[in-house]
């Protein structure tokens, strides 16, 4: 029997590609995605992206979205008592297992699995310890297509905000910095690749600096 998975989906290019690989998996259906969004401005938790786009998104990836509103700020108190909700929902509705698109950092992953631990629901991570300098690399030059729509500064200049990750990119990234972003320094919006049965067309807005991040509003692109 193949076990029905949801997949926690940042609407990035990490979570893009675990339902790239998730998809080979003889063992594992994917039946849906959850994300959780700001209540208040109606965006991505630290994507910043639009819900507009996030629908539109799944949609163009061929799978049912489920959001969960969190509050702007959002204690983990707060977090943790959506996700338990959620979590007591889809082990009710017969899901198996849940999907994340974590790569190294060892701490989220045991907090996933604490979290999940006794309650029915299994934690998968189809790309960890993929080395993240081939990973990188792989996602691009099989097609995935994103642009970078939250920076820290602290960490990478904010001229590469609305940047699309590719190739160029890559290789103008500082040697400190994670090449798929894992330690936070860049968050990105995928709008294309093997995933995809239809592009997701934006353009890049204003460029804005808040909370001590730097955002790029990625917008729709009306047909």
């Amino acid at each position: 029997m193949r076990k029905k998975t949801l997949l926690s989906w940042s609407s990035g290019k990490d979570s893009a590609w675990a339902l790239h690989l998730l998809r080979q998996m003889d063992d594992v259906e994917v039946v849906g995605l959850f994300t959780t969004v700001n209540a208040e401005f109606q965006r991505v938790a630290m994507h910043a992206v639009r819900l507009e786009l996030l629908e539109r998104q799944a949609e163009a990836v061929g799978l049912p979205l489920e959001t969960l509103n969190i509050p702007y700020p959002c204690s983990n108190l707060q977090y943790e008592s959506v996700m338990k909700k959620f979590v007591d929902a889809s082990r009710e509705r017969g899901i198996h297992c849940m999907a994340f698109g974590d790569l190294f950092l060892q701490d989220i992953r045991s907090y996933r699995e604490a979290k999940l631990k006794d309650t029915g629901i299994t934690p998968l991570f189809p790309l960890w310890e993929i080395p993240t300098d081939r990973l990188a690399r792989q996602m691009v030059s099989e097609g995935l297509r994103a642009y970078l729509t939250c920076i820290d500064p602290k960490k990478l200049p904010a001229r590469f905000a609305g940047r699309e990750f590719g190739p160029a990119l890559l290789d103008e990234l500082p040697e400190s910095v994670d090449p798929c972003g894992e330690y936070g320094e860049f968050h990105t919006f995928a709008v294309d690749g093997p995933m995809f049965k239809k592009p997701v067309g934006v353009h890049v807005g204003e460029i804005v600096e808040r909370d001590g991040f730097v955002f790029a509003d990625l917008r729709p692109q009306e047909a």
